[in-house]
């Protein structure tokens, strides 16, 4: 298979105290990280792709790892998920599918085990090109309390030969949710959903 070539990386934590109403005790951490690797498929039609996956799972766990270290480094502060993947124009759409094992498994596996689908998006676009990248609660889906998105992009990536590969992590739900449904304190556990 091909050799994962990373070309840059980038972490960054945003934190929000408050959306216009009083300010949060805890402020709400997000947190992105981003790897622009080199397409191996570019340019060119692969019918077999899917082997890539498996060379990709050692970034995904360095990326999710990251990502806990940025949020203060326990696993157990993490809420909230989400992946996504930006190809370059001489690649496929298909070829941002590549991540959704990797990435997605990464972070259950850095989490302990999360339940809940890893909400996520892919484009195909330019440098400069901005992914909204969606977010649920780590364990249960319908969570609607930890529905949100981060917004990711490189100014230089990716370029036509490149993807950029995206994870995010929050620390809770959304400053002031308060729209009903399922609480986080109510879920069951079940099968990811409820």
């Amino acid at each position: 298979m091909p050799e994962v070539a990373v070309r840059k990386k980038l972490t960054s934590v945003e934190e929000i105290f408050h959306e216009g109403g009083p300010a949060a005790t805890v402020p709400l951490r997000r947190a992105v990280a981003l790897a622009v690797i080199q397409n191996p498929y570019a340019g060119s039609f692969v019918q077999d792709i899917s082997g890539f996956m498996d060379d990709l799972k050692p970034l995904g766990l360095e990326m999710a790892r990251s990502l806990v270290s940025a949020l203060g480094g326990e696993a157990g502060l993490v809420e909230g998920y989400g992946k996504g993947a930006i190809v370059g124009s001489a690649g496929e759409l298909e070829h941002g599918a590549l991540w959704h094992v990797p990435g997605g498994y990464a972070m259950r596996e850095v989490l302990g085990g999360a339940k809940a689908i890893v909400a996520s998006t892919k484009k195909v676009g330019g440098p400069g090109t901005r992914l909204d990248v969606p977010i649920t609660h780590i364990n249960a889906s319908y969570v609607r309390s930890h529905f949100d998105a981060i917004e990711v992009g490189l100014g230089d990536a990716p370029r036509a030969d490149e993807i950029v590969l995206a994870l995010v992590m929050t620390t809770g739900p959304r400053i002031h949710a308060r729209v009903g449904g399922l609480k986080a304190s109510e879920i069951k556990g079940e099968d990811g959903l409820r």
